[in-house]
């Protein structure tokens, strides 16, 4: 996942009046038109990749030893894989070959990279330009592996494309 979001980040930034780049799901439904959202990003003057430390098995037991000394258990991070970056940020993760590599050899099942990659990268090199959030909200209340998802309350069909 990590390697194929680097991609499209490389693709995207050949256009040079790109300058936000976000990745969302294909279940994400906006909450305000296009152009409240491009302004907001426009004018913003950070990130948005969400990052925390979270104990337990989907969190600090999926870090393996063998990224030390490059990544330390307490600079583990994990977040949703979604995002929005500014240019800067997003020619630093597809210039980045460290960590990069050590995700891709000691990330493995159930390690999930597109959950930590990102986050800790970003906590690691970059924490000032970061907000600690992403702009995507979910419903995580009912517990296990996804989310809830939401039903359009006329039709009783999920909100969203399916």
């Amino acid at each position: 996942m990590v390697e194929a979001e680097r991609r499209l980040l490389a693709n995207a930034l050949l256009d040079y009046s790109n300058e936000r780049f976000v990745l969302l799901s294909e279940a994400c439904i906006p909450l305000f038109n296009f152009s409240t959202i491009y302004d907001y990003l426009i004018k913003s003057t950070t990130t948005f990749v969400e990052s925390y430390d979270l104990p337990g098995p989907v969190g600090a037991w999926r870090y393996d030893k063998h990224m030390r000394p490059h990544v330390k258990l307490e600079e583990w991070r994990k977040g949703a894989p979604w995002f929005e970056i500014d240019r800067e940020l997003a020619l630093e993760v597809i210039s980045d070959r460290m960590y990069s590599l050590i995700f891709k050899k000691y990330c493995k099942p159930a390690c999930y990279s597109d959950e930590h990659y990102l986050p800790t990268f970003v906590t690691k090199k970059f924490p000032w330009k970061n907000s600690n959030r992403t702009l995507t909200w979910v419903d995580w209340s009912k517990g296990g592996p996804h989310p809830f998802r939401f039903v359009d309350p006329i039709s009783r069909r999920p909100a969203g494309p399916v």
